[in-house]
């Protein structure tokens, strides 16, 4: 199994990156922040423009450390990454399962998607039943089941898209429901992505970047094309199949960035607003999620599957494998995770 180490985020867009021997330097106008040794790190998060040395890229790439490049505000640029592992008939069988993927593979992701999310809304009803005194909690609950039921039924690949989306315009207009404490600062009326228009689509708009490039970071580990997915179209740029992925994983998500604003360990003065109508996580802002989100992935869960206890920040490494074994014919169905 995999060890779960430390994830290295540069949030100060004024640092630069360099090799120092066997160590990561960092510096900052020209005074060295710190240095940290290889063996400490096993991905890299780079939300600067100044970047990193190509000699410490090349010593990340031959120790198999993944650098992903952001920018300031969080939106993804860049993922580098060694070089391809694994045998070359996983990926070959990748390719051709993926030109015309079985309906049960995207019916499972979208089914556990919105399994997922009521999971997230009925924790919510069972620790505060207040909130669904006007019955809207329940009845969103009842509009996913019907969601996770016509998405069985349907193969076509709009069909489905369009019953995931109307479940999940469903789910965004409960959500404020859901937030508990600093209503007034913490308000969502849409799903937002380039840019994010409020504060809490900035915070699951920067979760969701670094998700994704976990599950990238992961599926290449297995040898894996991360580019080609069977959900979501091939596009220049994007790892298609690392965002097919990431799909179970986003409720998980929310409820990190639920929690952060009802304990108020996210606060309005951890943003910061555009002139154009965007907003985003500011410098401490960053620092608060990440360390937040370093210290979800520690927590022991129990894999559904597996029936083994795992960190949370080792399943897309897992799902990753029991990906490759479907791919490979190892396994009638791929188990999507599912939170319980």
């Amino acid at each position: 199994m995999k060890k779960l180490l430390n994830t290295l985020y540069i949030v100060d867009e004024s640092c630069y990156l360099a090799l120092e021997g066997e160590n990561i330097l960092c510096k900052k106008e020209g005074e060295v922040k710190f240095r940290l040794p290889f063996t400490n790190i096993e991905e890299i998060f780079c939300f600067s423009y100044q970047g990193m040395s190509p000699a410490l890229m090349g010593k990340c790439t031959e120790m198999g450390i993944a650098m992903s490049f952001l920018s300031p505000e969080g939106q993804f640029l860049s993922r580098i990454q060694g070089k391809s592992r694994g045998n070359v008939f996983l990926r070959a069988a990748q390719y051709k399962l993926f030109a015309d993927p079985p309906p049960i593979l995207r019916q499972n992701t979208v089914a556990a998607k919105l399994s997922n999310t009521r999971y997230l809304i009925k924790r919510t009803m069972r620790d505060y039943p207040q909130l669904d005194e006007d019955g809207r909690l329940s009845g969103c609950v009842e509009y996913l089941e019907k969601g996770i039921e016509t998405a069985y039924n349907t193969n076509d690949i709009e069909s489905l898209m369009g019953v995931e989306g109307s479940c999940a315009k469903a789910y965004f207009d409960i959500f404020n429901l859901l937030i508990l404490k600093q209503k007034e600062d913490f308000h969502i009326t849409m799903r937002t992505k380039r840019p994010p228009l409020d504060r809490v689509n900035a915070a699951l708009s920067f979760l969701y970047t670094i998700a994704t490039s976990s599950c990238a970071s992961a599926l290449e580990s297995v040898g894996l094309d991360s580019y080609l997915g069977f959900y979501h179209s091939m596009r220049p740029g994007r790892c298609s199949l690392a965002c097919d992925m990431v799909e179970e994983f986003r409720s998980a998500i929310d409820r990190l960035v639920l929690t952060m604003i009802n304990l108020k360990q996210l606060t309005a003065e951890d943003f910061e607003p555009q002139p154009g109508g965007a907003v985003y996580l500011s410098k401490d802002g960053k620092r608060k999620v990440i360390s937040a989100w370093q210290e979800k992935k520690r927590t022991v869960i129990v894999h559904p599957y597996l029936k083994e206890k795992i960190p949370f920040g080792l399943l897309p490494f897992v799902q990753s494998s029991l990906l490759a074994k479907y791919i490979r014919g190892e396994m009638d169905e791929y188990p999507c995770y599912l939170m319980k």
